[in-house]
């Protein structure tokens, strides 16, 4: 599972980078949790808290929305404020908290284990929301983009 999290991690910052959002930083973990992508937007400065949920096709938590509860945006948002104090210089910019949707489906081929997946989310040129890619083994797809999901 921590395989398909990650593609679906490296395919929603290849999305965010093709709409103008440089990665500051994946994976960030701290004593409160992981931030799965910090980005700011390269014209307005914004820094955006992404919360990834990579689900399958038929899950249980409305493609991973409802796994985001209160108490999940506690731990986001003492993360995101411990990830400033860290960094003071992106401090005083505006910040939101995202989540993005991501479904995949495991396809029945044979896997190449010398397919570099991250080599090839890089190459990708063009996302778009509810449009299927295959990568590797996978049929992924961004469901939804949420800006501003919760305060």
């Amino acid at each position: 599972m921590k395989e398909i999290g990650d593609l679906g991690e490296q395919l929603l910052s290849r999305w965010l980078e093709l709409h103008d959002y440089q990665i500051l930083k994946r994976n960030w973990r701290c004593r409160w949790g992981e931030m799965d992508i910090v980005a700011q937007d390269k014209i307005s400065g914004l820094i955006a808290f992404v919360e990834v949920k990579t689900r399958s096709d038929r899950n249980w938590d409305a493609d991973g929305l409802l796994a985001i509860d209160s108490n999940k945006q506690q731990k986001l948002t003492q993360t995101a404020s411990l990830f400033l104090a860290k960094h003071p210089e992106l401090a005083e910019l505006p910040c939101r908290f995202d989540v993005g949707l991501v479904s995949y489906q495991l396809l029945d081929t044979k896997s190449d284990p010398a397919v570099n997946i991250k080599s090839e989310v890089a190459r990708i040129n063009d996302l778009k929301i509810a449009e299927a890619i295959v990568i590797d083994r996978y049929r992924l797809t961004i469901k939804d983009y949420l800006q501003a999901a919760f305060d």
